[in-house]
């Protein structure tokens, strides 16, 4: 067979998770996952992005169904830790560092991931799920007009020749751009990213000795784990991911995002230099990194990129690294994917089903994809400015984990990027303009090294009424609200907007004074005044329609069969008391044959989804 609904070039993160999406939402649908490595080189092939976070988490988990997949085969992550060197020529133990540590555990797991390990599984399962695994690289494409059918080129290893015809076509090639490279859809250079010009050098290390970073007892600060995080180092014009990716053999992945400006390629593109910039600038980590065995080493000169367009009028769809990747800060790449996929899955099954606004859709679902992607690499604007400064940087975190926690989980949880009607409404609203005044006066914190206090994101002793960033203001999480919709958005953005405003005027009080109250601070302060009441008010609406409905479809259907729940009058049959052996000999003597046998530990059980050689062996 050569004809699909669906064809996929690449299997990697965001094309396995795009198949497993489609295949688990519309039954039947036909799909070729076109890959040209084998399940070994899929394995050794340790790619950049290694860290969930909770968009990302929830997507894995909740709509790919592979959470217990995640807990049986990939390392857990508690949250992000960030640390600044107390002085330049200091840094060989944690005790030399200004630290913020995630202090409790996350109320929503979240997972670090060995890439490769995830990306050979998920081909596997897609293969079981019914997917069409074709093992050859992409030589050719040709996109047709409208509903025609796509036309892909391949070959496997062998010289053997194959074309592929799909109505829907999604490059999830990575930086091949299958796509962009046909139709001119590659926007590269800082002229198309609020000047991002950033590079990344890194290795990964196995069987390290952990306690050279932290002996893991710390009973006054936290109740989480220090390791299992993802540790950012911060200095001028750099910051360091430490990220841990295997369990079984202590393996960890440690690289610097670089900013062109102030570090040039040429000082850190070999592992030599690495390793030199580590031992001058964060000693700590050079005492890790040779306690291990190295496994690999890589350095990309100019990851960031950007697409015109993610979703086409023409049927063809590009996601993940093939749409746009920026940095590595706060692990925002997969949570990217999770919008795309969600949407591109919408997008086909409303064509598919010749539902008449399928196209409403793909236009709202590319606008909104669009704008996450703006909104992402605007969180990397002047960061080659600020990274170094730990007042300015803690500051800053701590506003960007305000708009994350208060307004995009949330949204991601109800679904809300999948009503074309909210997300009209979102474009009007865009932050992106208050936020721009935050980062210009953090730096003039910088220029005028002003020291304006250390904010921690995970504490909620630095602001009013003991507000923490991770305050959730809507309890979606408490009455399981995970049907499209039921999270009042509104209401989150709203009371979010009014947190934001109260950090604004602390921030330009602490840092110049009565000279805070400027016009420009004035005016989009009252801009974003005008826009949390507006929210207040569309939050009212949103109540009094979702008043009329259950909030939970699950919870209502409990609660009306629960209705006719009656106690058990009668013991059952494994309450083996002396009286009731006796008066029901006949059950009990039944279950003899099972007495003697010794219990099976669980860890014996056979696990949902696949696990590692090494779990299994």
């Amino acid at each position: 067979m050569n004809d699909y609904d669906v064809a996929i070039m690449g299997g990697g993160w965001a094309g396995n998770c795009q198949a497993r999406h489609l295949l688990l939402n519309i039954p039947g649908i036909r799909i070729a996952l076109v890959e040209p490595r084998t399940d070994a080189q899929v394995l050794e092939d340790r790619k950049l992005g290694e860290s969930t976070v909770e968009i990302a988490a929830i997507h894995l988990c909740k709509e790919l169904g592979l959470h217990d997949y995640l807990i049986e085969n990939h390392p857990p992550k508690y949250g992000l830790n960030f640390h600044w060197p107390r002085k330049a020529d200091q840094s060989a133990t944690m005790d030399d560092y200004y630290s913020v540590w995630t202090n409790r555990n996350p109320t929503i797991a979240a997972f670090q991931i060995h890439r490769g390990k995830l990306e050979r599984d998920l081909l596997r399962m897609n293969a079981d799920m019914g997917a069409e695994v074709i093992r050859a690289r992409v030589t050719d494409i040709d996109l047709r007009p409208g509903d025609e059918r796509h036309r892909v080129v391949v070959q496997d290893d062998a010289g053997g020749g194959r074309e592929l015809f799909a109505r829907h076509l999604i490059d999830a090639g990575g930086r091949k751009f299958l796509i962009g490279k046909k139709t001119d859809n590659v926007l590269r250079g800082p002229e198309h990213h609020f000047g991002l010009s950033n590079g990344a050098s890194w290795v990964r290390v196995k069987g390290v000795d952990r306690t050279r970073f932290h002996s893991g007892y710390d009973p006054l600060n936290a109740v989480a784990s220090h390791y299992y995080g993802t540790n950012h180092f911060m200095g001028v014009g750099h910051w360091i991911w430490m990220i841990p990716i295997d369990m079984d053999t202590d393996e960890i992945s440690i690289g610097v995002m670089h900013h062109h400006q102030l570090i040039p390629a040429s000082t850190i593109n070999t592992q030599e230099k690495l390793y030199a910039f580590f031992k001058a600038n964060h000693r700590i980590l050079y005492d890790l990194l040779s306690t291990g065995e190295l496994v690999d080493f890589h350095y990309f000169g100019r990851p960031g990129h950007s697409a015109r367009q993610l979703f086409s009028p023409d049927n063809w769809y590009v996601i993940g690294d093939a749409a746009y990747i920026f940095d590595a800060f706060y692990s925002l790449g997969t949570s990217g994917i999770a919008f795309e996929v969600e949407s591109v899955t919408a997008i086909v099954k409303a064509k598919l089903a010749g539902d008449p606004k399928a196209e409403e859709k793909r236009e709202a679902f590319d606008a909104f994809n669009r704008f996450f992607m703006k909104n992402m690499v605007h969180t990397y604007r002047d960061h080659y400015r600020q990274l170094g400064h730990a007042s300015a940087m803690s500051w800053r975190i701590f506003y960007e984990y305000m708009l994350w926690y208060g307004c995009l989980v949330p949204l991601y949880i109800g679904k809300w990027h999948l009503d074309p009607k909210f997300i009209r409404l979102l474009l009007r609203w865009n932050p992106i303009p208050f936020t721009a005044g935050v980062y210009d006066d953090l730096n003039a914190v910088v220029d005028g090294d002003r020291n304006i206090g250390f904010m921690d994101c995970h504490r909620g002793d630095q602001m009013e009424r003991g507000y923490t960033t991770w305050r959730a203001f809507d309890d979606y999480l408490e009455n399981a609200k995970y049907e499209p919709q039921d999270v009042n958005i509104y209401r989150s953005v709203a009371m979010c907007y009014g947190r934001a405003l109260r950090f604004y005027a602390v921030l330009r009080w602490r840092t110049f004074g009565w000279a805070a109250f400027s016009p420009g601070a004035v005016a989009r302060s009252a801009k974003l005044l005008g826009l949390s009441l507006a929210m207040r008010v569309l939050a009212y609406g949103h109540d009094r329609e979702r008043r009329m409905k259950p909030k939970n479809r699950v919870a209502a259907d409990l609660r009306a069969h629960f209705k006719g729940y009656r106690y058990p009058s009668a013991l059952e049959p494994w309450v083996a008391t002396p009286d009731a052996a006796a008066a029901a000999p006949g059950v009990f003597s039944s279950l003899a044959p099972y007495a003697s046998e010794q219990p099976t530990p669980m860890m014996a059980a056979k696990p949902l989804g696949v696990r590692t050689e090494s779990a299994s062996a």
